[in-house]
């Protein structure tokens, strides 16, 4: 079947990708994902005029846009304002295609408010798409795609994943706009995601990595980042390596921190990593000397059943251990801990905070078991009838968006707020502080003050989850998720 398209012109195409109002665990550090403007560069370099934006419903509405195609990449917490920007758009007779972790999980619920969604990754699939809906190729070869034509909706081939990273372009930021924000009358240091590859062969039952990347790693040749890197400027932009494991591969990661040191790199820059890190002191010790100051890791608990149960493979004697040396090499730790599996207890998660403090980390996000789409949990909760409501934007670590087997939801709520309380009391955040961790001080103070303001602003949902019955499961309807959609006003 042909593209029904007429042959639409295009010559320009806006990648969106909307920011979340909403206060959660990110509020303060605003990194756009590498999707928009990966994609704004490559069809930039093919001819087309591209802008990328970093904004929210109200700024970008501000704008006045009106491209010939409009791109929407989302993730869980930004679908409900990207299905109101893609209903916005098509209003106007602009054709909306959308992307990204939450519509490659659910592409049968976005493709009631765009016009086609590519699942998985776009920089294939996307050009084929420009070229179907002007005519020249034909659309139901475009693998990953979802469409619809005559109130019918098509489902193409299978989108397979990208095997050359190389094959991508460095992204032009200058394309993107994220608008003239500043911090007490100066701009703020930019940090600048980076990928070095893709996939994870972990596979955790709550983490939405494998759906999108799959469980092969694939790696970019380290002339291509280096030759990225060099496009940066130390003074005003730091560096976040997005990769899921960066250590995944030794031999590539020496290979990368050697050219860094050679080329005399003067970047900060901070990575995700596992706690088995801590088993090479020659690579920890490089990766401080190549400029890393921050290391997220997901140590999860220090329950032992509820690692079982998430598929972690490891241990608490793994994480003690992690701790302590990488402490020694000066790096800044963020411990990354989650309550709320089946093996959880309250008795558990306070043992996880007591842990936390004791083992004096940096800093840490308590956060609670959300089911993703896409995820195995998040089927696994389907299967149970255990989901709460698709509000996707509570679904943010913040809210319990699921009924947890030993807890109340207020229960689950509470030990995640107690969890912050706990470790950044003020006592605790000065304990810092005469210890000589200024930016562990700082972040301190900060999420002492995060977690205050957030229980003020979530009064009317503290309220709720104590009245919901056990056996509830709200907004699950097409419509009901409409109206989330309709009201939504940031």
């Amino acid at each position: 079947m042909k593209s029904t398209a007429n042959n639409t012109k295009i010559r320009t195409i806006v990648f969106i990708e909307p920011r979340n109002e909403h206060l959660h665990i990110y509020s303060r550090f605003e990194l756009p994902r590498l999707g928009s403007i990966l994609l704004a560069t490559i069809m930039r370099n093919l001819g087309y005029h591209t802008k990328a934006y970093f904004l929210t419903i109200q700024e970008i509405k501000k704008r006045n846009l009106k491209p010939d195609l409009v791109c929407i990449s989302t993730i869980t917490t930004t679908a409900i304002p990207s299905y109101n920007l893609a209903i916005h758009f098509r209003s106007l007779g602009i054709p909306v295609v959308m992307g990204g972790p939450h519509v490659s999980a659910l592409p049968e619920e976005a493709i009631q408010y765009a016009d086609y969604v590519i699942v998985g990754e776009g920089e294939k699939v996307l050009p084929l798409l420009v070229r179907a809906l002007q005519g020249s190729y034909d659309i139901a070869k475009v693998p990953g795609l979802f469409w619809k034509s005559e109130k019918k909706i098509y489902k193409n081939s299978e989108n397979n994943h990208i095997s050359d990273l190389d094959s991508n372009p460095p992204p032009d930021w200058s394309l993107m706009d994220m608008g003239n924000r500043k911090t007490k009358g100066k701009r703020k240091k930019i940090t600048i995601p980076v990928q070095t590859s893709r996939g994870c062969p972990h596979d955790c039952s709550f983490c939405s990595v494998t759906q999108m990347f799959g469980r092969r790693f694939r790696y970019r040749s380290t002339e291509s980042i280096i030759s990225e890197i060099k496009q940066y400027d130390p003074e005003i932009h730091s560096l976040f390596f997005v990769d899921d494991n960066f250590t995944a591969s030794r031999k590539r990661t020496i290979e990368l921190l050697d050219a860094m040191i050679e080329n005399k790199f003067n970047f900060t820059w901070s990575t995700q990593v596992r706690v088995e890190l801590a088993q090479d002191r020659e690579l920890l010790n490089k990766m401080h000397n190549a400029g890393c100051r921050y290391l997220y890791i997901g140590f999860e608990s220090v329950n032992p059943e509820s690692l079982i149960e998430m598929n972690k493979h490891q241990t608490p004697e793994s994480i003690e251990y992690a701790i302590k040396v990488i402490r020694k090499t000066g790096i800044h730790i963020h411990g990354m801990f989650v309550f709320g599996f089946d093996s959880d207890t309250i008795d558990s998660c306070k043992a996880t905070v007591k842990f936390a403090i004791k083992k004096k980390i940096d800093s840490v996000q308590f956060l609670i078991l959300t089911p993703l789409p896409g995820t195995q949990f998040y089927n696994k909760m389907m299967e149970e009838n255990r989901l709460v409501d698709r509000n996707w934007n509570e679904y943010d670590a913040h809210h319990a968006k699921f009924r947890p087997k030993n807890f109340t939801l207020a229960e689950l709520q509470e030990m995640q707020i107690q969890g912050h309380q706990r470790f950044y009391t003020w006592w605790n955040n000065l304990a810092r502080l005469i210890r000589g961790k200024l930016s562990a001080f700082v972040i301190g103070v900060y999420a002492h003050y995060l977690n205050y303001k957030w229980k003020r602003a979530e009064k009317k949902y503290l309220k709720r989850i104590r009245i919901i019955p056990d056996n509830s499961q709200e907004a699950d309807t097409k419509h009901e998720l409409f109206e989330l959609i309709a009201n939504e006003t940031t």
